[in-house]
């Protein structure tokens, strides 16, 4: 299956995850590398085909992302997009300046030659997205232009090393026929065959589980997310009782969010967990503290204690298995280099490097989508499999100030009913991640007769494509309203509501 794929080269391109998504969706396995990964390597995996991203610096500059030059003569063919253009022609003796005027958005794309095999099926004139300050200005030898926008040269190629280039970015759903110039590319140009699929991964991820594990035990700590879920339904199905799961309940969780992992892991699919009740062990270390680095560090280290006490009762465990995903490994390897720490990462801290386990990672090839894709082969039902993400240190960041097991419960029944009617109006699956944040705010009501003096608390929902920046969602204001008037009537402790509807950027989606 591997054999069958295409590498890409990271040069620091936002992009990135995109082309290889648009890929995958394609039947063909696509996986990102650092830019500066040896020739060996990349020999080894046997790709059909090397795209080489986009980036953000000059090819020009003394600290530019190189690559060895050996990359064009292996044989395999190139497709260079934006950065990958520069640095593909400036390395073969073409010439890249800064362009007078940089251009970022749409351009339409004129085709000089539009019997070109990237071009099959796409009309002239089409759109296309730019996001460049420099541009070749001579290309290199032996190759020729095969399209251009008012402003540069869009699209050249060299036909006897097999290499592509594109000064914009077709992974992007502004350029018009993107997934047309890709697919192209891989199959055309590359050659490659349609054998990745998600029925094809289970069998084969089950097949390596076993011969892995063999007679051994695994661990895993069960959150009841999406991830974690997939991941121990996934080992599950591979060695049965040899896989035990550690539910911990820190008591900042949804409501009856223990019941319902059990439940549907414990009962239906006769998993063995472990529920650990740590509420008032979680609440009591958290008393008296409002700053929300110091609440998350709390909870990820008061975690990781709870489930190395529990891990230490068992014998003979040998494996710790974890719902890594693709994203976390490629943000581990990314060629971006430090950046400003918003916020700690939502999910609980790491465990601990002296629990000796050898990892198990089952989803670390895995887009999210592809993740929940194979839940549902699996049979994991569709309102575990669609959930929300939900922040590992749990209500802990959603109740602003400091945490009480008074506020937990008022917010968990807000939450519930929230996430309720948006079920009932069919709109959970139409927002990305919705939820209820209780301020440490007080206010005057009215309810019948008496004066109230209650919590403000925010109802929160957001769109977005890949959490990097989000919208607030449109929802109806008939919607809104009986959302706030349930909330207000039924939850005690509540008063007032009001909705969020700030944006990522400048706003985050969680409040801390």
């Amino acid at each position: 299956m591997k054999k069958n794929s295409i590498v890409i080269l990271d040069f620091g391109s936002q992009y990135n995850q995109l082309i290889a998504r648009r890929i995958r969706e394609m039947g063909v396995y696509a996986e990102i590398v650092p830019y500066y990964e040896p020739l060996e390597k990349i020999k080894e995996r046997e790709p059909k085909g090397i795209i080489l991203s986009g980036g953000p610096a000059s090819v020009y500059l003394e600290d530019a992302y190189m690559i060895d030059k050996a990359l064009y003569d292996l044989g395999i063919p190139v497709l260079a997009v934006c950065y990958g253009m520069q640095l593909t022609n400036h390395l073969l003796g073409g010439k890249v300046e800064a362009a007078d005027k940089q251009e970022f958005g749409k351009a339409i794309l004129v085709l000089d030659d539009a019997t070109n095999p990237l071009f099959e099926g796409i009309p002239n004139n089409s759109q296309v997205w730019m996001s460049h300050q420099d541009h070749v200005v001579k290309m290199a030898p032996g190759f020729v232009q095969i399209a251009h926008t008012d402003s540069c040269i869009a699209t050249c190629y060299n036909k006897e090393k097999n290499i592509y280039c594109v000064q914009f970015h077709p992974e992007v759903t502004h350029s018009e026929y993107g997934k047309e110039i890709y697919r192209n590319f891989v199959f055309n140009v590359a050659k490659c065959e349609k054998n990745w699929s998600m029925n094809n991964y289970i069998e084969e991820t089950i097949k390596n589980i076993k011969e892995k594990v063999g007679d051994k035990k695994v661990l895993l700590g069960l959150s009841g997310g999406v991830d974690s879920s997939v991941a121990a339904t996934l080992i599950h199905r591979a060695i049965g009782d040899q896989l035990t799961c550690i539910f911990v309940d820190t008591g900042l969780l949804r409501k009856d969010e223990a019941k319902t992992v059990m439940q549907v892991y414990g009962e239906n699919f006769h998993m063995n967990i472990k529920c650990v009740d740590a509420e008032e062990r979680f609440l009591s270390k958290l008393a008296g503290v409002s700053d929300p680095e110091t609440k998350r560090k709390i909870i990820g280290k008061e975690f990781i204690e709870v489930f190395n006490e529990e891990a230490s009762k068992l014998t003979d465990v040998t494996f710790l298995a974890q719902g890594t995903i693709y994203p976390d490994v490629i943000e581990s390897q990314s060629v971006k280099g430090p950046s400003m720490t918003i916020k700690s990462h939502h999910n609980v801290g790491g465990l601990p490097k002296e629990m000796k386990f050898t990892l198990l990672e089952p989803l670390r090839e895995l887009f999210k989508d592809e993740v929940r894709q194979v839940g549902r082969e699996l049979g994991i039902p569709d309102h575990m499999i669609d959930r929300h993400p939900f922040p590992g240190p749990g209500l802990g960041i959603r109740i602003l100030g400091e945490v009480s097991k008074e506020k937990a419960d008022i917010l968990r029944e807000a939450d519930a009913i929230f996430i309720e009617e948006l079920r009932k109006a069919d709109l959970y699956n139409k927002v990305s991640q919705a939820f209820v944040v209780l301020l440490p705010v007080k206010s005057v009501g009215v309810m019948g007769d008496f004066r109230t003096y209650e919590y403000t608390a925010v109802l929160r929902s957001a769109n977005t494509i890949d959490f990097m920046t989000a919208t607030w969602s449109k929802l109806p204001y008939e919607f809104l309203e009986k959302v706030s008037n349930r909330i207000i009537n039924e939850v005690k402790g509540i008063n007032r509501l009001t909705y969020d509807i700030s944006s990522k950027p400048p706003a985050t989606i969680e409040w801390e």
